[in-house]
């Protein structure tokens, strides 16, 4: 029968001593500790279990989950054994074994000078001067401390090798989808749906991935006209951190800094610079453009779509591309009227230079293949290599083969120091034609690349490239168009690449400027540039107002685009704003009154009236960053010309064995982070966007987590309610690319109550016996007579209740919970059990 009491009841040092121990552990002093427990308010003295505090620095042996941390940098979480001295009486250690060495990071050089204890099970801390190695079961951590000089390099979001984790197994679906009503004047109404993403699984290192894109247009109250599902691309990766290298196998786009990509079904191994310190890493490739409409942008390379999102009208620039990509971009801008925009961006990469004394490489092989998984050219290898060498020069060269084509590149760069850096390379082809048996076609192409960032005047050019290629020059993915049209369209004469940033501190003015511009030997020249002035300036009572000009010209395939964009924006609040907008292209000019205004942290809306070719019109558009998909609404009506709805959803599913969620967009198969709130639901965290619960089984998935920096995640304590605890709120984590990260906040939820633990024969545990949930959460620490402070109780649950090292008994909470539990003391027997015997 349960019993409530009356707190009054209760010895007042008892409550105290109870509350002490639940809230906080002892710590012996200086040298050992014996504790006089006469000081102790308890009628029977012989029953105290005070092991766990009678050492200084002593921990029972035994085996722990503790969070590892070096020089105060957490790691992950391992199980830790704790044996006893092998020569020393009441003295524990914790055995640091070679796995856990390895994942310290200790430079080769000292790892020698290591001595080894317990069977040669563990690693003495004594070997290395200055290493210092602490258990702290209050924090349940493993503290270990060292000289930098005996750990590789180590920044504040980089880690070495030896740490990286390639997460769990998992399986997932990622997927990025829209579907637009659209009501046009004088034309049937129109239903569009687009779809692409990624879908695969990770089973150790390697990630297995499938691309899909699908498309569907429906006219005429439901006929199809067209419909397609297609699997774009099948392929497996994995990382080599031994040689900081990724490892492809299937259809992929070759990747090289010397010749043209193109689509091929093999094997590759190439350096990732990913794998660097962010200081060394390489250059993404940028979209920029203009929307005249809310529209939306697709960017595709071959047939295969690579991103993919909705933008409000006015620029836009696209920065999130995976730093792979590399090659000619397909840009598609869709307006919400049914017009379109089409261009292409050039991508290019920053000087081929490398550190001294350090190798880059790049080895592919296999057979080139088209968008339908069919090979269309001979097998081919190609390589390429670069070197560090002394006072910043670098060599590097390479060569690509196949059965009547060949191409060799050589190459030189040089780091200017104050000045950039610049490299210079020469690339020959030789290719034999069919309808040119007699002789072969011979070509050279030459290019030139600059970079240089100029801290003192706030300005800096990203890359500026040119490129000549003289009419006998065949690329291979020209040479393969020639094999198998007849034709080499799109032979490349000149090419100029340029893009600029420069600030102007005194004005608070910003100029950005982007130049593309392109010359063929078989086909009219293709030229793209866009630039933008903006800055912030504050005007009577009005603060922080924006003012932006931008212009841009795109030339393709002999048809001018041009257009400037004039943009001012009023802030109304922290949060909201008006703006106005002007855009003029060719003969028209249009004109648009908006209002935005940021919701929270997870909603935006944006809201226009405008004068678009004449006609008067509206638009809106909704985005809402949810915890299981990102949702945008879009929605826009022009008078006598066309009304239109589009509605897209961006995120994923990830399930692995430790469980999974449905959660919002990311890179589609990229990296992500698996979040335990342990079981709680409705539990806030972050990563570094914005909050995210977890779902009905407390897990979570962050995806904004970027590969092999050193990531953390977050639990927002201060949206805790009342009722939750988070003992362990902080994680870390660095991720190879591609993984399903696991990581566990310690999370307690329930009530909290005042209780008397009594045994079967009326008597009560030993003073400082543990009481422990189904989760091995410790939930309170028993005081005098049986007394303790629980925390995170729920009715029902039952919880165990620990002494000697072992459970004893088992406690259960009632059915219901007396609404005033905080007000009564709870009487509860402790049921003992012949199964808890060998527990």
């Amino acid at each position: 029968m349960l019993i409530y009491l009356n707190k009054t009841n209760l010895k007042p040092l008892s409550i105290v001593t109870s509350l002490s121990l639940s809230m906080a552990p002892f710590y012996a002093a200086s040298g050992g500790a014996q504790f006089n427990t006469e000081f102790l308010d308890i009628n029977d003295r012989s029953k105290i279990d005070l092991n766990r505090f009678s050492q200084d620095d002593y921990v029972m042996p035994g085996t722990y989950d503790l969070v590892v941390q070096i020089n105060k940098n957490e790691l992950s979480e391992h199980s830790v054994t704790v044996y006893d001295s092998d020569d020393t009486p009441d003295v524990s250690h914790a055995c640091i074994t070679a796995e856990l060495i390895q994942k310290i990071g200790i430079k080769e050089e000292y790892l020698k000078n290591l001595s080894w204890w317990h069977n040669n099970e563990c690693a003495s801390e004594s070997s290395l001067s200055g290493m210092d190695v602490k258990v702290d079961l209050s924090t349940s951590s493993l503290n270990i401390s060292m000289p930098k000089t005996y750990l590789e390099y180590v920044s504040d979001n980089w880690e070495p090798p030896s740490r990286w984790d390639n997460g769990i197994a998992g399986i997932l679906l990622d997927y990025n989808i829209s579907l637009q009503a659209r009501q046009q004047t004088g034309m049937p109404d129109a239903y569009l749906f687009r779809g692409n993403g990624t879908t695969g699984g990770n089973i150790g290192a390697w990630r297995i991935r499938a691309d899909w894109q699908s498309h569907m247009d429906n006219q005429n109250k439901g006929q199809s006209i067209d419909r397609r599902l297609e699997w774009s691309r099948f392929y497996a990766y994995r990382a080599l951190p031994s040689l900081k290298a990724r490892l492809i196998a299937g259809e992929d786009y070759l990747n090289s800094g010397l010749f043209d990509g193109f689509r091929f079904t093999g094997t590759s191994l190439a350096s990732d610079d990913n794998m660097l310190p962010p200081g060394l890493r390489g250059y993404a490739p940028e979209v920029t453009g203009v929307a005249r409409t809310n529209a939306r942008v697709i960017i595709s390379q071959q047939g295969r779509v690579l991103y993919e999102t909705q933008v409000p009208s006015g620029p836009f620039r696209i920065q999130d591309l995976n730093d792979s990509v590399s090659g000619e971009l397909d840009v598609r801008v869709e307006e919400q009227d049914g017009s379109v925009q089409q261009f292409k961006v050039s991508t290019a990469s920053i000087p081929y230079l490398t550190r001294p004394g350090d190798w880059r490489y790049k080895v592919a092989l296999g057979r080139p293949s088209d968008f339908r998984h069919k090979f269309n050219g001979p097998h081919f290898i190609t390589g390429e290599l670069s070197r560090g060498i002394s006072n910043g020069w670098s060599l590097y060269g390479g060569a690509l083969v196949a059965p009547s084509y060949g191409a060799l590149s050589f190459g030189v760069g040089r780091d200017l120091l104050l000045f950039g850096a610049i490299s210079f390379d020469v690339t020959q082809s030789r290719a034999k034609l069919k309808n040119e048996s007699s002789h072969s076609s011979d070509g050279r192409s030459y290019r030139v690349s600059y970079s240089k960032t100029f801290d003192e005047i706030d300005s800096q050019v990203t890359f500026a490239g040119y490129r000549f290629s003289d009419k006998n020059y065949l690329s291979m993915s020209n040479w393969l168009e020639a094999r198998n049209g007849g034709i080499s369209a799109g032979r490349s004469k000149e090419m100029y690449t340029l893009t600029l940033n420069k600030r102007f501190r005194d004005s608070g003015l910003s100029l950005w400027f982007g130049y593309d511009h392109q010359t063929f030997w078989d086909r009219p020249s293709t030229n793209r540039y866009t630039a933008t002035l903006s800055g912030d300036f504050d005007l009577w009572d009005w603060k922080r107002l924006n003012l932006s000009l931008s212009a841009y010209r795109s030339r393709y395939y002999g048809s001018n685009d041009d257009g400037v964009y004039l943009s001012m924006s009023i802030p109304l609040g922290e949060r909201s704003r008006m703006s106005y907008n002007s855009t003029f292209s060719k003969d028209t000019a249009d004109h648009r009154v908006g209002y935005y205004d940021r919701v929270n942290d997870t909603d935006s809306m944006q809201m226009s009236l405008d004068s678009y070719r004449d006609r008067i019109g509206a638009n809106v558009f909704y985005n809402h960053r949810g915890d299981l998909a990102d949702t945008s609404i879009n929605a826009a009506y022009q008078a006598g010309r066309f009304a239109s709805t589009t509605v897209s959803f961006t995120g994923g599913a990830t399930l692995t064995k430790e469980g999974g969620a449905f959660h919002r967009g990311g890179i589609t198969g990229g990296t992500r982070l698996l979040v335990d709130t342990s079981g709680v639901p409705d539990v806030p965290v972050k990563g570094y966007g914005s909050i995210i619960r977890s779902n009905r089984f407390g897990k979570a998935v962050l995806v904004d987590v970027n590969s092999y920096f050193r990531s953390r995640a977050i639990v927002a304590v201060d949206e805790l309610d009342e009722r939750t605890e988070a003992t362990k709120a902080v994680v870390h984590s660095t991720l190879t690319d591609g993984a399903i990260g696991y990581r566990k906040f310690d999370v307690i939820s329930g009530l909290k109550a005042m209780a008397m633990i009594r045994l079967a024969d009326g008597s009560v545990p030993p003073f400082g016996s543990t009481v422990m949930n189904a989760r091995k959460q410790e939930t309170g620490v028993v005081g005098d007579e049986g007394n303790v402070f629980l925390v995170g109780i729920n009715e029902g649950e039952s919880m165990s209740v620990r002494w000697d090292g072992v459970v004893k008994c088992i406690i259960t909470l009632p059915t219901p919970l007396p609404t005033d539990v905080l007000t009564r003391i709870l009487l509860l027997p402790c049921i003992q059990s012949e199964s808890m015997e060998n527990k």
